[in-house]
C-alpha cells in the first residue's frame, strides 16, 4: 500500500477564501488521495498542547504544506517541506503562489458599476495587502480610460488611527465628499461592509448615493451586511484543487513549469447594495429594467420599445448616447451574465440552459457568449466551473 501523504493546512477558516481553498483540497485528496491533514484544533478543543506552534509542526512529520502567509513565516520555510503559499504582503520568488487575477477582478467590478448607469466611481482597499493592492490601480485605470474621474480613499498613517472604530469617522468624511450617486469598488467584502457601515455614519443611502461592490462573495459577509453587499465570485475551490494537484507534484520530487495559481473571477452576485440604475433618461431607464426584469425570457427589442412607449430609432439612439451601445446588445450581455451564473453554479447542460432562456438551440446563444468571453461554453465551464 502506497504511503499516505501527511500535509499540513495553516489557512484561516473564518472567511469564505480560506474555506474554499479547504473545498478544493478537500476534492484533490478524495480523487487522488486520500492524504491526511494537520490543522489547527477548534477553539472548543485547543489547549495549550494543541495549538499550532512551530515546535509542534516539526514534530508532525509531514510532507508538505499550504499555507496563507502568517507570523514565522520564514521559520516554517525553514522546515524545507513542499510548500505552496497564498502570500499577504508580498509575492514569494522560488515557491509557489495563489495569486488572485486582480486586472481581471477590477475589470469586472468596474463593468458591473458601469451597467448601474453610474458616471462618479471611487476605490477604498487596504493599503498595506499586497493581494488586493493592484486591482485598486487598475480599476482607477480603467475608470479613467472610459472617460471618468476616480477617487480613492486614503487610509490615516497612524495605526492607532486605523482602529475600525476611529477610522470609520474618517471613511464617512471621505464618503460625504464624493459626488453622488458614485459606485464604490471595496477592494474586498470586509472592506465593503466597513464602507456601507460608514455610510450610515455619513447619512448616506445605499444604493441610492453610493452604490457599494466588494470582492470574494464571502456569503456571511455580504448577508450581515445591511443592506446585503454585491460581490464579485472568485474561484477559490477550483484553486484549492490547483494548490493540491501541484503540491503533490512537489511531493513526489518534481519540478512543475507553472507554478503560479491564478485565482480567477467568475461573475458578479448583485445584491442590494448595487441594485440601482443612475439612468437619467427614465425612458432607457424604463426599457433597461424591463430587459433585466425578463433575463430568463426570450424578449425582443420590439418589447423593449413597446415598454419604453417610444420610436425604435429614438430608443436605439438614446441607448448608444447613455449605454453605448444598442437595445439588442443590452438584451444579450443580460442573457451571457446569466448563462455564465448557470454554468458555474448549476449541472443544467448547456442545451437546457440555451432551452430555459428561449433559444431553440446551442449555436445562437453559443456565438454571442465567445464573443464576449473568447471561448466557448463548455470551455468556460471547464476553465472555471466546479472541479
Amino acid at each position: 500500500m502506497a504511503d499516505i501523504r501527511k500535509v499540513i493546512l495553516l489557512i484561516d477558516t473564518a472567511r469564505g477564501y480560506g474555506r474554499g481553498l479547504l473545498r478544493g483540497i478537500a476534492k484533490y485528496s478524495d480523487l487522488h488521495g486520500p492524504w491526511i491533514f494537520y490543522w489547527k484544533a477548534p477553539f472548543y478543543r485547543e489547549s495549550g498542547a494543541q495549538q499550532v506552534t512551530l515546535s509542534r509542526l516539526k514534530k508532525l512529520d509531514a510532507d508538505g504544506i499550504i499555507m496563507r502567509e502568517q507570523k514565522k513565516f520564514e521559520e516554517i520555510l525553514a522546515m524545507g517541506l513542499p510548500t505552496v503559499v497564498s502570500p499577504y504582503s508580498r509575492q514569494f520568488s522560488g515557491l509557489p503562489n495563489i495569486i488572485p487575477d486582480d486586472g481581471a477582478i477590477a475589470k469586472m467590478a468596474a463593468e458591473h458599476l458601469f451597467n448601474c448607469g453610474l458616471r462618479y466611481f471611487a476605490y477604498c482597499g487596504f493599503e498595506d495587502m499586497f493581494a488586493v493592492r493592484n486591482r485598486g490601480e487598475i480599476f482607477c485605470k480603467m475608470v479613467t480610460d472610459a472617460g471618468f474621474q476616480a477617487y480613492v480613499y486614503k487610509e490615516p498613517k497612524s495605526r492607532a488611527r486605523r482602529q475600525w472604530e476611529v477610522e470609520q469617522n474618517t471613511m464617512a468624511e471621505w464618503l460625504r465628499s464624493l459626488p453622488k450617486p458614485v459606485g464604490i469598488m471595496a477592494c474586498n467584502d470586509d472592506r465593503g461592509r466597513q464602507v456601507i457601515e460608514a455610510c450610515k455614519i455619513a447619512a448616506l443611502h445605499v444604493p441610492e448615493e453610493a452604490a457599494i461592490i466588494g470582492v470574494d462573495n464571502d456569503d456571511l459577509v455580504c448577508s450581515l451586511s445591511h443592506p446585503p453587499l454585491s460581490s464579485i465570485v472568485l474561484n477559490f475551490e477550483r484553486s484549492g484543487y490547483e494548490a493540491a494537484e501541484l503540491l503533490d507534484e512537489l511531493m513526489a520530487g518534481k519540478k512543475p513549469d507553472n507554478q503560479t495559481i491564478v485565482v480567477k473571477p467568475t461573475h458578479v452576485i448583485a445584491r442590494q447594495s448595487t441594485d440601482v440604475l443612475a439612468i437619467q433618461d427614465k425612458d432607457v431607464a424604463r426599457a433597461v429594467r424591463f430587459i433585466r426584469q425578463r433575463a430568463k425570457e426570450a424578449i425582443q427589442v420590439d418589447d423593449v420599445v413597446r415598454v419604453a412607449a417610444v420610436s425604435r430609432r429614438g430608443l436605439e439612439r438614446r441607448f448608444r448616447i447613455v449605454l453605448n451601445r444598442s437595445v439588442l446588445d443590452e438584451i444579450r450581455r443580460v442573457h451571457i451574465e446569466l448563462v455564465t451564473r448557470m454554468l458555474i453554479e448549476t449541472n443544467l447542460s448547456v442545451t437546457q440552459i440555451a432551452s430555459s432562456l428561449g433559444y431553440t438551440g446551442v449555436a445562437h446563444i453559443g456565438r454571442y457568449f465567445r464573443r464576449e468571453k473568447g471561448v466557448s461554453l463548455l470551455e468556460y465551464r471547464k476553465r472555471f466551473g466546479r472541479k
